[in-house]
């Protein structure tokens, strides 16, 4: 288990918050002091009201929440979006309504789930040549059905 800290930046703010035992990611939670209106069509930046300092060596995973996103046609165009071990701003949460009208937003909304992950940090070699495959330089749907 690793340790992450976590402050509010905002009043009300609520702590992400895991469902279940065999759940990957824990809830974020719109931080409003009043309904939110989401237009039609357009990206809206939600505020959680938390900012983190997430460990070295590890990043957080901004990603829809399935029940929310596909129930209200609510999505995340960054999906996933990453919150970088070095940022230390409130979590802000871009949300695009491609539902059929606008969509009200009320405080303490779950709009989004966050897993933190570890990554590697690699060096890339610079060739001349890369070594051959099956698949080679095949595209989209190159694999078939």
């Amino acid at each position: 288990m690793i340790q992450v800290q976590i402050q509010k930046t905002r009043e009300g703010a609520e702590l992400p918050e895991r469902k279940t035992n065999g759940a990957a990611g824990y809830d974020l939670s719109a931080c409003l002091e009043a309904d939110l209106i989401l237009p039609l069509g357009k990206v809206t930046f939600v505020p959680t009201g938390l900012s983190l300092a997430i460990p070295l060596g590890f990043e957080g995973q901004i990603r829809p929440r399935s029940g929310f996103s596909t129930k209200h046609r609510i999505l995340m165009p960054n999906a996933p979006g990453t919150i970088d071990s070095d940022y230390r701003g409130e979590i802000l949460v871009p949300l695009l309504n491609l539902g059929e009208e606008d969509f009200v937003l009320s405080h303490g909304t779950r709009i989004a789930q966050i897993l933190i992950k570890r990554y590697e940090v690699v060096n890339f070699q610079l060739v001349d040549v890369l070594d051959e495959t099956e698949r080679g330089s095949g595209g989209f749907g190159s694999t078939g059905k």
